[in-house]
């Protein structure tokens, strides 16, 4: 290995000791960093065993990009946090390139955790070359309640957190770099905040999604938003994704629907299918065996970021490169 690959792989070392705080501290000294090494290649000699142990150590540390949880402060008086996950490629790739993001909402009664918990989102980051968001929407529905001032998450994942994640990552801060999914309670939120802010994502996606909540009265905590449903039929509806199928522009966003074929909320998803092509709204859906459980939504995961790959914009190269 000669002097120059050594110096190489020890910039890589110390990057990612940088980078383990965050895309920021990455970004304000790499190019210190690759200085330093460079002084190091020319001036110090390093004996074999170091050489080894410097790749294995930049091997090791390539493995380890830490996985990041970003705390968003609301004008809902409380700091909500989000699970951030950007591709191993972000931090050690020569150009200091933009990526897409995926958000990735959880459902009801979970958490932003949920999905780390059940399938790998450093691979799918790393795959599809997109970071991913998995917010924290606690009971919300993903929209603002009338009712209730500390549940405003339409204003929360619209303007503080896009504004926030937008701030903090290399990001392809425009609709062509914004895709948004979700299960349940999160696939009905997908839906809603996409089709309500076409400006904001250019695909959507919602998984076994609640997407006509005005059939479930008394259910997950939604009366605690909206109020009584029987005092309080228009404002449901008018919180339902089904009552948005009239807005929509064809060609407007790439969306993908599916759901199991045992799921309660498969019905609802048909006459969506339905009211989508009555509309001339083009879009996947995809029935399939299935319940309401993680074993049908970690396989629909895969399936929506692949759909996503096809209109998502490509990682393009920051204003920002690092030293030569």
């Amino acid at each position: 290995m000669t002097m120059k690959n050594v110096a190489l792989r020890m910039l890589v070392i110390v990057l990612m000791t940088l980078c383990s705080t965050g895309a920021e501290a990455c970004t304000r000294d790499v190019k210190s960093a690759g200085r330093a090494v460079a002084v190091a290649s020319d001036t110090a000699e390093v004996s074999s065993a170091v050489a080894k142990s410097a790749v294995g150590n930049a091997e090791e540390a390539i493995d380890s990009i830490p996985v990041d949880t970003l705390a968003v402060e609301s004008r809902m008086g409380r700091a909500i946090r989000n699970l951030v996950v950007v591709p191993r490629e972000y931090y050690i790739s020569r150009e200091l390139l933009r990526y897409p993001v995926v958000y990735v909402l959880h459902g009801y009664d979970g958490n932003y955790l949920d999905w780390s918990k059940k399938i790998d989102l450093q691979r799918l980051a790393d795959e599809h070359r997109c970071i991913v968001v998995c917010p924290d929407g606690q009971d919300s529905w993903y929209f603002d309640s009338p009712i209730d001032p500390t549940m405003q998450y339409e204003m929360y994942m619209t303007k503080e957190l896009i504004a926030a994640v937008d701030g903090k990552y290399r990001t392809i801060a425009t609709r062509e770099g914004r895709a948004i999914t979700g299960l349940s309670m999160g696939g009905h939120g997908a839906l809603w905040l996409a089709w309500r802010h076409p400006d904001l994502y250019c695909a959507c996606g919602s998984m076994s999604g609640g997407v006509d909540i005005t059939k479930f009265p008394g259910k997950w905590k939604i009366h605690l938003r909206l109020g009584d449903y029987a005092k309080n039929k228009r404002v449901w509806a008018e919180h339902s994704v089904a009552s948005l199928v009239p807005t929509l522009q064809p060609g407007r966003q790439a969306i993908i629907i599916d759901d199991g074929e045992q799921d309660f909320f498969y019905q609802v998803n048909v006459e969506l299918h339905k009211s989508l092509d009555k509309r001339g709204i083009k879009h996947s859906f995809e029935t399939r065996p299935g319940k309401h459980t993680w074993t049908y939504w970690v396989e629909s995961l895969p399936k929506h970021m692949k759909f996503f790959d096809k209109v998502l914009a490509e990682p393009v190269a920051s204003v920002e490169r690092p030293a030569a």
